[in-house]
Formats: C-alpha cells, sequence, structure tokens
C-alpha cells in the first residue's frame, strides 16, 4: 500500500514540485544560513538573494524543457511549457530587481553600467540580462516578429545559454557569495547539469535518433484537407504509445538540424510496426505533407503526453469533445478502445465546419461494432437535409449531451483554443470536476 501511494501520479507531482522550489529558494537559504562577513544591509542582501534565485530559475529551465519522462509524464508537456514560459517571466523580473535595488540603495553603482570602463564582472551582468531579455521578447512575441520556428528555437537555446553562462560568470566575478569552495562547487554542479541537458538534447539525443530511423510507407488523403503520414520502424522494433500521445517528427532531413515538429498519433496504441500521424495543412511544413514519397526517412522522439484515458482504468466512461483536426489524438483513442472492445461508454462531440469536413468519418461509424459509441457531430455550415447539432460547442449544447452524473467521466478536449477555452468555461458551470478534465493544445512552440 505505502509503494503504491508513492507511486501515485499525484504523489509524484507534488514531489517535483518541492523538488523545483528547494533548488529554486536553496540560494536564499545558503545566504541566511551563511551570510557573508560584513553584511551590507538588508536591501542589499536580498538584492543578492533575488539574483540568485533568478539565475536558479534561469538554469532549471533547461530541466523544465528537456522532456525527461518521468516530469513528462507527471503534468504533460503541454503545462510543463506554460510553466516554462511564466516562471522565464519571473526569472526575468528577478533578475531586473536585483540590480534596480542595487541603484537605489548604493547610486555609486552605476557607474557600472558604463560598459566600456566596468569590471568584466559588470560586463557579463549586462551580457547575460540582454540576453535573457532578448530571449523573452522574442519568445513572447515570435509571431508578430514574424521570426519563423526553427531559427527561433537555435536563437533561443543559444541565448538561454549566454544568459545562464554569463550570469554564473558573474556571481562568480562578484566573489563575495561565492566564497567557500562548496558554494562554488554547488553552483558549477547546477549550471553543469542545466548545460549537460541542453548538450543531451540538442545533441545526444537526435545522434541516438538517427540509429532508429523509420521510412514513409504511404501518405493518405482524408476528409477535411487531413493527410494520414504512415511510417514503419526500419531497422527496430519501434515503439509502442498511450493512444492520445504524439511524438516529434523529423522528415526528411537529419535530426540534429533541430527541424522537428510534434504531432499526434492516429494509429492504434497497441501497433508498433506501423505509427500514422493526422496532419492537416494548414502551414509551410504541415502543406508539404501531401507531397511526401515512400520511402523518405523520418525519425521520432516520442511518446510524450498525457492525454488518455490508459491513465484512467477506474472510469465510468469518457467523453471525448474534438474540434476540427483536433480528431487525431481521440481516433487513436477510440480506435485502440475498439480493438481492445472496452465495454465503458464513449460520448464523442465532434465539431467541424461542414460535413464535408469530416475527418474519419467512415472509420469513426464503424467503431460503434465494438464500442458503446454515441457520436454527436456538430456542424458551422449545416447543409439543408441536417437535422443534428449545428454551431458552436458551448454550454447549452454540452447540457443537453453530456452524463447527468458528471463526475462519474473523464472529459478529453482537443480543439482549437477559442473552442478549448468555451469548452472548459461551460464544463466548468455544469460543475464538472476540474481534475476530470484534461486539455491537449495544438501549438507547442
Amino acid at each position: 500500500m505505502k509503494r503504491l501511494l508513492m507511486h501515485s501520479p499525484i504523489v509524484v507531482a507534488v514531489l517535483w514540485i518541492v523538488g523545483y522550489l528547494l533548488l529554486t529558494l536553496l540560494p536564499l537559504l545558503v545566504l541566511l544560513l551563511y551570510p557573508p562577513p560584513g553584511g551590507r544591509g538588508f536591501w542589499i542582501e536580498f538584492s543578492v538573494a533575488l539574483g540568485f534565485i533568478g539565475l536558479a530559475m534561469m538554469a532549471l529551465q533547461f530541466v523544465i524543457t528537456a522532456r525527461v519522462n518521468r516530469i513528462d509524464s507527471s503534468y504533460g508537456i503541454d503545462i510543463l511549457l506554460q510553466f516554462h514560459r511564466y516562471t522565464s517571466v519571473v526569472a526575468l523580473l528577478m533578475v531586473l530587481v536585483h540590480p534596480a535595488i542595487l541603484f537605489i540603495a548604493q547610486p555609486e553603482t552605476l557607474q557600472l553600467l558604463n560598459f566600456p570602463q566596468a569590471p568584466w564582472r559588470a560586463r557579463m551582468a549586462v551580457l547575460a540580462t540582454l540576453a535573457f531579455l532578448t530571449m523573452v521578447i522574442t519568445t513572447i512575441w515570435r509571431k508578430q516578429l514574424k521570426i519563423p520556428y526553427e531559427p527561433w528555437r537555435a536563437i533561443h537555446t543559444i541565448l538561454a545559454v549566454l544568459a545562464v553562462g554569463l550570469g554564473f560568470g558573474h556571481a562568480l566575478g562578484v566573489g563575495n557569495y561565492l566564497g567557500l569552495f562548496w558554494k562554488v562547487v554547488l553552483w558549477s554542479g547546477i549550471i553543469l547539469v542545466s548545460l549537460w541537458l541542453i548538450i543531451y538534447v540538442r545533441l545526444v539525443k537526435p545522434w541516438l535518433m538517427t540509429r532508429k530511423p523509420y521510412i514513409v510507407e504511404e501518405v493518405l488523403p482524408q476528409q477535411g484537407d487531413v493527410w494520414t503520414l504512415a511510417l514503419r520502424p526500419l531497422g527496430h522494433e519501434g515503439f509502442t504509445f498511450a493512444p492520445g500521445q504524439f511524438a516529434w517528427l523529423t522528415l526528411n532531413i537529419t535530426p540534429l538540424s533541430m527541424r522537428e515538429h510534434p504531432f499526434s498519433m492516429s494509429s492504434s496504441g497497441e501497433c508498433a510496426d506501423r505509427i500514422e500521424f493526422g496532419i492537416k495543412a494548414v502551414g509551410d511544413f504541415t502543406s508539404t505533407i501531401k507531397d511526401v514519397q515512400p520511402g523518405t526517412k523520418a525519425y521520432l522522439d516520442g511518446p510524450y503526453g498525457v492525454f488518455t484515458i490508459d491513465r484512467y482504468w477506474d472510469s465510468a466512461g469518457f467523453v471525448l469533445i474534438a474540434g476540427g483536426v483536433g480528431i487525431t489524438p481521440i481516433y487513436s483513442i477510440l480506435l485502440t478502445a475498439a480493438q481492445r472492445r472496452d465495454d465503458r461508454p464513449f460520448l464523442l462531440i465532434y465539431a467541424v465546419a461542414s460535413w464535408e469536413d469530416i475527418t474519419y468519418k467512415d472509420e469513426l461509424e464503424s467503431f460503434k461494432e465494438n464500442l458503446d459509441l454515441t457520436i454527436v457531430y456538430v456542424l458551422r455550415k449545416a447543409h439543408d437535409e441536417w437535422e443534428g447539432e449545428t454551431g458552436y460547442v458551448d454550454r447549452s449544447l454540452l447540457a443537453k449531451h453530456i452524463p447527468r452524473h458528471r463526475g462519474s467521466r473523464h472529459y478529453f478536449v482537443c480543439a482549437a483554443p477559442v473552442m478549448m477555452a468555451a469548452v472548459e468555461r461551460g464544463l466548468f458551470e455544469l460543475e464538472v470536476p476540474v481534475t476530470n478534465v484534461h486539455m491537449e493544445h495544438f501549438n507547442l512552440a
């Protein structure tokens, strides 16, 4: 019983949070327990503590984005990336407030901003702050600045390494707070682990992926301008996955190029020798999928994600809500459940523009032979003979179809951001427990 408790998802998730807080606040604890000689007043010490906390948070960003399965499986990558964005902004504020307090408490330190004449430790602080600030600005406003994903990702990595490396160099240069050998070793360990994770994610892991290539078997058209990209493992057994998970796909180039894209698997989680992706032509890369030729090499990094019914074996049933190409992971869930002859009830609410845009329509209907499956199609542009639901998935539509005993089901939602926000709000108003609602976002970048 004790072992089961320690391995429960909630307990593991809480432990990761506790570990993050301990590592983040470690600099402050060190300063409180081992203050440097000749204290210079509360505000100076507080400023320094903020700087160290900001540096620790910057270093831990490498851990958050390293795709560590044990961490990702506790929260899901989309939640981790949201956390990464918010904590990066908080860390930047810490880094900016740190010198601001120093300048107010000791105005003479303003001369450190004279870059040509400032000591090297001050120059490193300025460069680290500029790198960090540039990284945050180009991330938040990437689309407005029209920075393509691949160049942005490379620039983001370089700026992150510079910010952390130069920040650590600044801390060493100041010396007052890293004067003891064990403090230098502690901080060096934190920085080296962070840099190693960058090397592993950007170099080692892609190299390992080259040893397990895939080959494109076929590309099949589907309704709704969606294409099924079917891959087979080349010289290895491939991998199984929990239905609803996704993988990062690199197509026709080496994975070392960092040009990879996340897509949900649309095939059965039980089948390792053929992995399929449902990809809608909506961008520069996705629009080229239809032209990919059989025999093209591909590489996969996965599986990832917690958007799967396999985590909820004790659920009485499931409500699956999809919009457009958001049907892809949900289709994998239903396909796998049909093959397993899952005897629990499934409700699918599927919103599309028109009847012609329903992807996997025939396949979805065929699942009713092996599943207790109810499908509610919601069309924005219905034809004259249509007698089903029209418009949008909102509170009133959900109230008509979801089970009366709301807490007995788990709800999986994958759609465009506007629809997901409306569904989340509707489920909340209908008193569906928030712990039973699981969201999958399209865009992870």
